[in-house]
């Protein structure tokens, strides 16, 4: 993210967008970074890039160069946003079969919504103008399986565990039914702590949805 003083930097400026690309590749066409989707519409377009990821035919990794030689350096232009956990084995854009400049991912371990969070997110929004925010959790996550047994761990690690077991209430060690929960939870706090984004779901039509990931099919799930 580049800031710029003085005034330089407008929002005209700032999503003053790259040429749409007319490629059409393995008879599917990607979304494009501001592509005017709505709320709705941005969630669904994640939706079919996993299912083009599981169906092995991805058509984001031929975009990338090209998208690179237009100079997405100095700006960028996502459709959707994705607050995911930082699990290595949960590659954001892969899974969704998005490229360079589409998706604004912000990451933690068990994907939980806090301030800085909430002011990335709130960024994207109000300065993006992404309108499909998607929280989404992972089986086998292991920020959920440690809240749920709250033993004692290093560092600041236990930090995780007041925004997650709040969540999680009732799940009784259910890990997959946790995830779920937990993805949900984060998005009401979303939805509910910050008023950007709720005005911006009252107002602009911006959608915020949970999911999970499951390592083993690949396939999202959403939540609601």
């Amino acid at each position: 993210m580049n800031y710029v003083t003085g005034g330089e930097w407008t929002r005209r400026q700032f999503v003053a967008g790259m040429a749409a690309t007319t490629a059409v590749i393995g008879g599917a066409v990607p979304a494009l970074a501001q592509s005017e989707l709505s709320g709705e519409a941005g969630i669904k377009e994640l939706m079919a890039g996993n299912e083009r990821y599981i169906a092995g035919k991805m058509t984001s990794f031929a975009e990338d160069l090209k998208i690179l030689k237009e100079k997405t350096v100095l700006k960028q232009e996502p459709f959707a946003a994705v607050l995911s956990c930082a699990d290595s084995r949960v590659p954001v854009e892969i899974l969704f079969d998005q490229s360079i400049g589409h998706v604004f991912v912000t990451r933690n371990a068990g994907n939980v919504v806090t301030p800085e969070i909430i002011a990335s997110l709130e960024y994207g929004v109000a300065v993006l103008g992404i309108k499909a925010i998607l929280v989404m959790g992972h089986t086998n996550c292991g920020a959920v399986s440690a809240a749920i047994a709250a033993k004692e761990v290093p560092g600041q690690i236990s930090v995780l565990y007041q925004h997650i077991m709040p969540g999680i209430y009732g799940a009784k060690g259910d890990i997959p039914l946790a995830v779920k929960m937990n993805a949900a939870y984060q998005a009401r706090i979303l939805s509910a702590s910050s008023t950007v984004i709720a005005k911006a779901i009252k107002n602009d039509g911006v959608k915020v949805s949970s999911g999970s990931y499951d390592l083993g099919s690949g396939r999202v799930t959403l939540g609601d």
